[in-house]
């Protein structure tokens, strides 16, 4: 067992709820153990905390921060590039803002990039140099044949 992993990303945002629909919109699963301030939802073999933001930085003990600052930036990689576009699409009805429309990028994928309503970056990508395992999961250690 690899004990490098991430298995929870947690959001600081305005409004726990409207970010709950957004992400439910975007096929994430809330989870029974959320309550007002802090949602926990479930996704393929992680789950996103969206932790109200005031809570979040007073928890932190740094101090004001700026919302959405892009100094991070979450990423799903895809099987495809029609899944890109098709989740993409899904994002910006669900409320997110365009940034960088799904297109062919430098590197040989397809990407494109959007903002969640509190102004988290979010990259979507299909890579044909990373394999995907039998789940979706990125298998990096996975043999390029």
């Amino acid at each position: 067992m690899n004990d490098a992993r991430i298995c929870l990303v947690t959001l600081g945002v305005e409004d726990v709820a409207r970010s709950v629909a957004f992400y439910e919109a975007l096929g994430w699963v809330k989870a029974p153990q959320s309550v007002e301030s802090t949602a926990f939802m479930v996704g393929e073999a992680i789950v996103l905390a969206l932790w109200q933001r005031g809570e979040m930085i007073a928890d932190g003990g740094e101090g004001e921060l700026p919302a959405g600052s892009g100094s991070a930036g979450l990423a799903v990689n895809f099987t495809s590039e029609e899944a890109v576009l098709e989740a993409y699409e899904k994002a910006v009805a669900a409320g997110a803002r365009p940034v960088k429309p799904p297109a062919k990028v430098f590197w040989g994928g397809f990407s494109g990039n959007f903002r969640d309503p509190d102004g988290h970056l979010w990259e979507l990508a299909y890579n044909p140099f990373f394999k995907l395992d039998a789940h979706g999961h990125l298998d990096l250690l996975a043999s390029g044949d």
